[in-house]
């Protein structure tokens, strides 16, 4: 497949109109809220529940979302042949989209539509099966879906292994759609996969078109994943971050998954997150349209201030899970060792 000509870019121009946007919060979370089942697979929901997928989208628009992600995380052949769905890859991914679409196309203002890429689920060679030109096809056959739908941005999300993340791109450029992507670093401040945080913008070095936006979303908590933006800002001042947070830690309350995250702390998040440096700031999982609303309020009151330390941050949205994060402000990587090693 020959690259195709980039459609415009949406993010740069909304940015320069609005200068920090709101992407939306979680699909998964409010999903199950509206009857969806564990194991259940989301995307099927575009053609069984187009309904209840509308409404995901007009209430994180209604919270005031400049960005929204179609219903399509899962939506390659790997992961959807675990519902004996891979042989509607495009028609899942086309639907995911048209229905964000149609939710941004009556919202009265600019919303931008992000078919969201997640991982295949597989791992590349030489640590798995999938070559890494197997990998671009899944992605191309998933974002042709998606920018067919309507979809103006390929939202590359929760990758974990570099050269996932440049199959997508590649496949986003291909197709041509422009694309952002963003790591999930959870694993001692680093992705499963061992990539750091300020490692995240060279990842694609090299391929024909850079990308819109870098950076992080879930991950483990609020906390941690502003401790990972102050690397990434550190590492390329100029760069558009996107990140979209988990709304507080997760804890189990018998069999259920609850966010500890408040609207009043995300609202501080949102702005300890412009101070830090990101351009594009939403909420991942247990992100409630609520939560949405609040932090909408807090970005339009705030003004950008002084550059948060990890231990402001600590201090005003609770202590960092991952004890190992090799992420601060003012201090080097080897002090930050040598204080854990103490500790």
């Amino acid at each position: 497949m020959k690259a195709v000509s980039m459609t415009a870019n949406p993010i740069d121009a909304l940015l320069a109109e609005k200068g920090v946007l709101l992407a939306d919060g979680a699909t998964g979370t409010n999903l199950f809220g509206m009857g969806l089942e564990a194991g259940d697979a989301p995307e099927l929901w575009n053609e069984s529940a187009p309904e209840k997928i509308e409404t995901l989208h007009q209430k994180f628009v209604d919270a005031g979302a400049d960005i929204i992600l179609t219903n399509s995380f899962g939506g390659t052949r790997h992961r959807l042949k675990l519902h004996h769905a891979q042989d509607r890859v495009f028609e899942l991914n086309r639907r995911a989209a048209e229905i964000a679409r149609s939710v941004a196309d009556k919202a009265g203002r600019k919303v931008i539509v992000a078919g969201s890429v997640g991982p295949t689920g597989e791992l590349l060679v030489p640590l798995g099966a999938l070559t890494y030109d197997q990998a671009v096809e899944a992605f191309a056959e998933q974002i042709e879906g998606l920018k067919a739908g309507g979809a103006e941005v390929a939202w590359i999300e929760t990758m974990s292994a570099p050269d996932e993340i440049r199959a997508a791109a590649e496949a986003a450029i291909r197709v041509g759609l422009p694309y952002t992507y963003t790591g999930s670093f959870d694993t001692a401040g680093r992705t499963m996969m061992g990539l750091l945080p300020k490692d995240i913008h060279g990842v694609v070095d090299g391929l024909a078109e850079a990308p819109l936006g870098v950076g992080a979303n879930c991950g483990v908590g609020a906390s941690d994943i502003l401790a990972s933006l102050l690397d990434m800002s550190d590492a390329k001042p100029d760069a558009t971050i996107i990140i979209k947070g988990n709304c507080g830690i997760p804890e189990f309350r018998g069999t259920e998954i609850h966010y500890s995250g408040t609207p009043e702390l995300m609202s501080d998040y949102v702005r300890l997150a412009v101070d830090g440096g990101a351009r594009i700031i939403g909420g991942c999982c247990g992100t409630s349209f609520e939560h949405l609303a609040a932090m909408r309020k807090a970005l339009d009151a705030h003004k950008k201030d002084v550059r948060p330390t990890v231990e402001a941050i600590v201090e005003r949205i609770g202590p960092m899970r991952n004890k190992l994060a090799d992420a601060s402000a003012g201090e080097g990587g080897e002090a930050r060792r040598e204080r854990r090693r103490r500790s």
